[in-house]
């Protein structure tokens, strides 16, 4: 990820804060837009047939406002939801890299579109239009937050406790299914939706701890990061944030990491753990 610090560095301030509330207030205008003027749905869909040849345009970006899913009382309490991990992973990762994550998407789903377009020649393509939807981009915020906390426990509508990797699987084995089963234009559609998912994965794999020194330092690493659990802090508490000193005393929702790229026993809670600067 040092390209992406580089960019950062150099276009950071550029970064949209609060884009979880946006992409929620999108939905929220397409379901009234839905709601008020049924018809309008053919006219926003992501149709490279129309934008190149009568200059729509605003399907470039209209698209967006087409809500994931019908509108119920289990979708507003999935937009609650959708908020608060949104929300949640936007912090933890810093504005600059959320928008590249949520970005990289759209503009894939974009790209992934007008190439399908390209090599297949569908002139009907507002039939398959609803295939590139926001449903992929809201999926990605939800799997970017299942693989950066997968052990952290949320209330799935408010009633079943699940920890985020169980959901996660599910969600991943559905959308298999989907591709496997699915049209070229549903393949086409998972794969460039959820590149930035697929990416964020590969990128944050540190393929290096098959090496043998690679494990033996993990393992002097584990067995430090086990010696100050056991020791603990002054108040009874077992976790410390290295940067901004809050416990799982002051913060019980908090989930707390040590981090192995910094020289020595150094332990972050999940706001900080992704955007310190290494200690060497």
């Amino acid at each position: 990820m040092n390209f992406l610090n580089k960019l950062e560095r150099k276009f950071g301030r550029y970064a949209i804060p609060h884009l979880t509330t946006y992409i929620i207030i999108t939905y929220v205008i397409g379901y009234l837009l839905n709601y008020a003027f049924p018809s309008a749905l053919g006219y926003m869909t992501l149709d490279p047939y129309m934008i190149i040849f009568h200059g729509q345009v605003w399907r470039l970006v209209s698209w967006l406002l087409i809500p994931p899913s019908s509108l119920d009382i289990f979708t507003v309490i999935m937009l609650f939801f959708y908020y608060s991990i949104g929300s949640s992973l936007e912090r933890a990762w810093g504005d600059f890299r959320y928008n590249v994550y949520i970005f990289f998407g759209i503009i894939m789903t974009i790209i992934g579109a007008f190439l399908l377009f390209v090599f297949t020649g569908f002139s009907y393509f507002g039939i398959y239009g609803l295939s590139f939807s926001t449903y992929y981009i809201s999926l990605s915020i939800f799997l970017g937050f299942a693989m950066s906390f997968p052990d952290m426990q949320v209330m799935l509508y408010f009633l079943i406790p699940i920890k985020m990797k169980y959901m996660a699987v599910v969600y991943a084995v559905i959308v298999a299914i989907d591709f496997f089963r699915g049209s070229i234009v549903t393949k086409v559609a998972i794969v460039f939706s959820l590149a930035s998912v697929i990416i964020f994965f590969f990128g944050t794999r540190n393929y290096s701890r098959y090496n043998p020194r690679e494990r033996k330092r993990k393992n002097e690493f584990r067995k430090a990061m086990s010696k100050g659990k056991a020791q603990g802090y002054a108040n009874g508490a077992k976790h410390k944030c290295a940067v901004c000193g809050r416990t799982e005393l002051d913060s019980p929702e908090l989930e707390f990491r040590y981090c192995s790229k910094c020289n020595g026993n150094y332990e972050y809670c999940q706001n900080h753990l992704f955007t310190h600067e290494h200690i060497k």
